[in-house]
């Protein structure tokens, strides 16, 4: 319930890619995130599920067996689950951690007698993001089936859940997280027949991507109702001219209503008002939304109430629900990327949603340690590489005045039969398509051509980029992007050991880029890898003290072409996270800090830096000033 955001988007193109072989302008509405109100009601789902993995040399058991019409436990051994999690590191045992096919969860949940006997009230079953496609039972009946690892889904079970009022609720998910050529990210499986080798049905799944293929239901489970009658969605796009905030809004509502639109600001106040369904609300004396550390009251929102009254002849339904606005303009030109039409430099990390133990399962403690160490950092954004994160993250970001360069799961596509295959949110300014792909592919150009235009026609107020590898020339998409953003590892994967280079190579990529293309460039990734506690002086690769010259050997180029069309640096990677087994020693650790959110002595470097940018556009208030200067 929201201006179209990259969870509409990526639905639109997976449902294109199966549907005509290409991407299509499709806008999926709906899927409001819910929210309590005087009219809504949530229930969380979450805690210990049971849980079983589909064993059989088919994964198919438990379909051909129909394990959906009962309990889960009376079909065989189940592990006590937690949800939201991945399911591969909480148990000892290995073949679950590295486990591919059909994985089964069940619980039995109450409903309150009301939600029951009410049928003017609709009840909602919404799961935030399963990896990586889903099938869902409610008391033995099909209510959803889902593709794609980091998008929400969900079902209206209570006609499901009515037919037998004293029955208990029984809801069951099975997931499955192969990956093929046609899923985001792809993958492709490989079956060893060689029995001097392998043992029967053997095979194993290929990534082209480097972090771990968690799996499992990584978001939170929800019931939430609605009346009969509901706002549907909210579309906002806003602006401001002089001191007043313009709001565009445009309400769907199921069924003809009549509607009051307020717009209050933090204190509750009313500051506009409307009966339409849609038009412009104008705020006078209007409160801005700006970055954090670029204004000394950063992540302002205002709450935009939509009150629906619907009537069916015998009685009124009254929905409302109240949508966070932050009024902010994003604008691009040739070397300046302008927030508010002031110009911003991005300096901030690119993330993963992973940690020990959980995976990528979404987890509150760990959600707020990563943004009180951001804003130790003194970053003011990040890239969420390399898929959607959970929505509540994107709250964080919003009420903080956190920046997000939003990415889809289109990571690691290397294969040509991967191409022609079947919010509001104030802090997201930037939609990323893909992470490096393939783009020197005869088809590639097409699609991405394609992607992005159809990525601007349904958010026209976001600027589009996709992050390009200077080291292949993947330049195909760059005409029709309007940020360029380059990753490149000089002295890394090429030049391994030699940081002599790193100013000439980095110079001369940058000319390169804007020279042809004349569009600003961020250095969306840069970094080396640095065992904690390994040290050496000479600097050698993967100690503490190479990751920190690296970056400073980078630093001083940045600092030179900020000056002219640079508009950004994000380095890679704010924590060390898992990768497949073979790639690196324990998972990559390109981090500044810790899987464990320790910092290395990068990070140290990276917050001088950062607060140094940060105290250069003197706008901080004194209280937030770190003391040093560039």
């Amino acid at each position: 319930m929201r201006s179209v955001n990259f969870y509409e988007l990526m639905t639109a193109t997976m449902v294109a890619r199966r549907r005509v072989g290409w991407l299509c302008a499709l806008w999926v509405r709906g899927h409001a995130v819910p929210r309590e109100s005087s009219s809504r009601e949530v229930k969380e789902l979450n805690g210990l599920w049971s849980f079983r993995a589909d064993r059989s040399p088919t994964r198919n058991e438990g379909f051909d067996l129909a394990w959906y019409k009962g309990p889960l436990t009376s079909t065989g051994p189940v592990l006590e689950m937690p949800v939201p999690a991945s399911y591969n590191d909480i148990s000892q045992d290995a073949t679950l951690r590295d486990f591919i096919g059909w994985v089964w969860y069940d619980r039995e949940v109450v409903v309150p007698t009301r939600w029951v006997k009410d049928e003017g009230t609709r009840v909602v079953l919404r799961v935030g993001s399963a990896h990586y496609y889903s099938i869902v039972w409610v008391n033995g009946v099909k209510v959803a089936e889902h593709e794609g690892g980091h998008l929400p889904f969900e079902a209206d079970i209570g006609s499901v859940i009515r037919e037998d009022p004293t029955a208990p609720c029984r809801i069951t998910i099975a997931v499955n997280n192969t990956l093929t050529l046609t899923t985001l990210p792809p993958g492709t499986i490989t079956h060893m027949n060689d029995r001097t080798k392998y043992p029967g049905d053997y095979f194993v799944q290929n990534i082209f991507f480097d972090f771990f293929n968690y799996a499992g239901i990584h978001r939170p489970v929800l019931l939430y109702t609605t009346p009969k009658f509901y706002v549907d969605d909210i579309t906002v796009v806003t602006d401001y001219s002089d001191n007043t905030g313009l709001v565009r809004y445009e309400v769907s509502v199921k069924g003809a209503a009549t509607l009051k639109v307020t717009l209050m600001d933090k204190d509750g106040h009313c500051v506009a008002t409307s009966s339409l369904p849609s038009g412009v609300l104008k705020v006078v004396d209007v409160k801005l939304w700006w970055p954090y550390l670029m204004h000394d009251n950063p992540g302002y929102l205002y709450s935009m109430e939509v009150r629906s009254y619907v009537s069916d002849g015998q009685q009124i339904f009254e929905d409302v629900y109240a949508l966070p606005v932050g009024i902010r303009t994003i604008n691009v030109t040739t070397t300046q990327f302008l927030i508010n039409n002031k110009p911003f430099y991005f300096h901030g990390v690119n993330k993963h949603e992973d940690s020990d133990i959980r995976g990528k399962g979404l987890d509150w403690p760990l959600i707020v340690k990563d943004f009180n160490l951001i804003k130790w950092l003194g970053a003011n954004s990040f890239r969420t590489s390399h898929y959607p994160y959970a929505e509540e993250i994107m709250q964080m970001c919003d009420r903080h005045g956190i920046v997000v360069i939003d990415e889809c799961p289109g990571v690691g596509i290397k294969d040509i039969r991967s191409f022609g295959n079947a919010q509001n949110h104030p802090s997201v300014v930037m939609w990323s398509v893909a992470n490096e792909p393939a783009a020197e592919m005869p088809p590639a150009d097409y699609y991405f051509r394609t992607l992005i235009k159809h990525t601007k026609a349904l958010d026209p107020t976001r600027p589009v980029t996709f992050i390009t590898d200077s080291n292949y020339a993947r330049d195909k998409g760059a005409p029709y992007v309007d940020v360029i953003c380059v990753n490149s590892y000089f002295s890394w994967y090429h030049d391994p050991g030699h940081m002599e280079v790193i100013p000439i190579q980095l110079n001369t990529q940058f000319e390169n880029w804007f020279g042809k293309y004349k569009k600003p460039i961020i250095q969306s990734e840069y970094g080396a890898d640095a065992v904690p506690g390994f040290h050496s002086d000479p600097p050698m690769m993967f100690t503490e003290e190479y990751q920190k010259d690296v970056l400073k050997s980078y630093h001083k180029v940045f600092d030179e072409k900020r000056k002219q069309y640079v508009i950004g640096e994000l380095i890679w990677n704010f924590a060390d996270f898992m990768t497949v087994q073979g790639t690196a020693l324990g998972g990559e650790q390109k981090g500044i800090f810790t899987r464990q959110r320790q910092p290395k002595a990068a990070a140290f470097v990276l917050r001088e830096r950062y607060w140094g940018l940060a105290n250069a556009t003197g706008k901080l208030p004194p209280w937030t000033k770190y003391p040093c200067a560039l």
